[in-house]
């Protein structure tokens, strides 16, 4: 007994694995359930003791997504407590979604794949307010400037562009993309230089913030884990998750991240 839910989650997130494959490879309205089976090698009535339909299997997917996207944060700000700083914030959450192709998908605006997750997800809620609290706290602890119109548009519509822009690649309309650890710094440094005080900050207020935003984001994860494999398997997951998570690796400095701010 004690072993089925363990087993319940390996196969979930096989049947997740091959719905990501799928999702790329053909796009949304054309795979099936029954492909998703037959990818995964499980017959098609196992899915559906996970999901009752493709669009809850294809919301678990995205959560899941999301979620690896919210932990990588997570690892980071536990890491360095300064990668709360925007910049750095930023840069990180650039090369996780480059990491991940369908968050790049996602991120980067992909119709076909963004239907694959309804507007009125029961998460938007505590996204949105995990959002709205990040820029309270950095907002609060002096770490933005105070004089940029319409800051949390202009930061998301910034940081979307850049995504945007890895997803286009060398199609877009330079004739060559830097390397993505480039890209990553340009990222940083427009942020850097847009969104925040000029001068070092102060160190006692990094800390601070980095608490406070790792709270917001650990408010978030149960949510994720609940929808993603339901309410009886989400402590399971928690628990695998802790147990088989490889040690984080430190990320080399960020190209550019000189800690310097252009003067005001």
């Amino acid at each position: 007994m004690l072993g089925r839910p363990r087993q319940d989650l390996h196969r979930a997130d096989r049947i997740l694995d091959s719905a990501a494959e799928l999702l790329l490879r053909l796009g949304y309205r054309k795979v099936t359930i029954e492909d998703i089976a037959r990818h995964a090698g499980i017959g098609k009535g196992t899915v559906y003791l996970h999901w009752r339909t493709k669009q809850q299997l294809f919301e678990a997917l995205l959560l899941r997504e999301a979620l690896t996207y919210v932990e990588g944060l997570v690892d980071e700000l536990r890491r360095d407590p300064s990668t709360v700083l925007p910049h750095r914030l930023l840069a990180a959450s650039f090369l996780i979604v480059h990491d991940r192709p369908v968050l790049r998908a996602l991120f980067g605006g992909d119709a076909e794949q963004l239907q694959a997750r309804p507007a009125d997800s029961p998460t938007r809620g505590h996204e949105l307010l995990a959002t709205a609290r990040f820029f309270a706290v950095l907002t609060r602890h002096g770490l933005f400037r105070d004089d940029v119109p319409n800051l949390a548009y202009a930061l998301t519509a910034t940081h979307a562009g850049f995504l945007l822009m890895d997803n286009l690649g060398e199609t877009g309309p330079t004739a060559t993309a830097p390397d993505v650890r480039a890209r990553a710094g340009s990222l940083a440094h427009v942020v850097r230089t847009a969104f925040e005080p000029a001068g070092p900050p102060d160190p006692q207020a990094v800390a601070s913030a980095a608490a406070e935003v790792l709270e917001a984001i650990a408010d978030v994860i149960p949510p994720y884990r609940e929808r993603i494999y339901g309410y009886r398997r989400a402590q399971e997951a928690a628990e695998t998750s802790g147990a088989h998570s490889a040690p984080a690796t430190a990320r080399e400095p960020v190209p550019g991240d000189t800690g310097r701010r252009r003067p005001t």
